[in-house]
C-alpha cells in the first residue's frame, strides 16, 4: 500500500545494568555523549526525517523519573512519549504499538522499531531502509555482514568448532514492518525473542536484510561509551 504511513517506536525501558557505571544510578540512555543524553542523538537522528513520519513514540518505563528532566523538549509535535514499558524488550514494543493503535496508526501502516542505545544510526541508513522495504511484502532490518571468524564453544569455554560466516549477518536496528503483522507475531511469540524479525520469523516470514553499517552498533557495555563519543566528536568535526 503505497499510502501507507511511516511511524518510529523507540522502546527505552531497560535498565542498561552491562554498561557498568557505578557513579550512576541512570539508565544507560540517558547518559550524556557528546555533550547530549544518548537517547537524544538517536533522536534527532529520526527527526531530521520528521517529514517523513507520522509520528515518532518513546517507549518507557511506568516510573521513569529521569526522561522529562533529560528531554525537557520531548515530545514535540507528532511525538509521543508513552509510559507503557515492559519488563522485556518485547513486552515494551508490544506496549507500544498498542499505544500508537489507540493513537490512530493503522494495521497496514509501517513501523520502524530502534533501540534507544543505538545513538549512532544516521539519517540516510534510516532512508535507506524505508527506501528497501516500503514495497516489500515482509518488511526488514537493517543488518551488518559478519566480518571476524566465528567460533562456537563448549560450556568449558573451548572451541568446540569454527562456523562459516559467509551467510552471517549481525541484526541492527531500525527494524521496519508493518504494524498489525508485528503486533500479531510479537502477541503469538511472547517475551521469548530479542528483537522484531526474530518474531516475524517465528511466523513464518522472512524479512529483508538491509546493509547496515558497522558504527551502528548498540551501545551496550562500558567500552562501548568511549567507542560512541569518538564517533560522535569525529562527526561533529567532519571527520567520521
Amino acid at each position: 500500500m503505497s499510502s501507507s504511513r511511516l511511524f518510529v517506536l523507540i522502546p527505552s525501558a531497560g535498565s542498561g545494568h552491562r554498561a557498568g557505571h557505578a557513579q550512576s544510578t541512570q539508565p544507560k540512555q540517558y547518559r550524556r555523549l557528546a555533550g547530549l543524553p544518548m537517547v537524544a542523538h538517536t533522536l534527532e537522528a529520526f527527526r531530521a526525517l520528521a517529514g517523513r513520519f507520522a509520528g515518532l513514540a518513546l517507549v518507557v518505563s511506568p516510573d521513569d523519573r529521569d526522561v522529562d528532566a533529560v528531554l525537557p523538549r520531548f515530545p514535540a509535535e507528532n511525538e509521543y512519549l508513552l509510559r507503557v514499558g515492559g519488563v522485556t524488550r518485547a513486552a515494551t514494543v508490544r506496549n507500544g504499538l498498542v499505544a500508537l493503535r489507540q493513537k490512530g496508526a493503522g494495521a497496514h501502516d509501517w513501523v520502524l522499531v530502534h533501540d534507544a542505545a543505538r545513538c549512532l544510526v544516521t539519517s540516510s541508513q534510516i532512508e535507506a531502509l524505508i527506501a528497501a522495504c516500503e514495497h516489500d511484502a515482509v518488511g526488514g532490518l537493517l543488518a551488518h555482514r559478519l566480518a571476524d571468524t566465528l567460533k562456537a564453544s563448549t560450556a568449558e569455554s573451548r572451541v568446540a568448532q569454527t562456523l562459516s560466516r559467509a551467510d552471517k549477518w549481525l541484526a541492527q536496528t531500525p527494524q521496519m514492518f508493518r504494524i498489525g503483522m508485528l503486533l500479531d507475531a510479537l502477541e503469538r511469540t511472547g517475551d521469548t525473542v530479542t528483537d522484531e524479525a526474530g518474531a516475524i520469523e517465528a511466523i513464518g516470514l522472512s524479512p529483508l536484510l538491509v546493509q547496515g553499517s558497522a558504527q551502528n552498533f548498540k551501545v551496550t557495555f562500558p567500552e562501548d561509551f568511549a567507542l560512541a563519543e569518538a564517533v560522535l566528536q569525529g562527526r561533529k568535526k567532519g571527520i567520521a
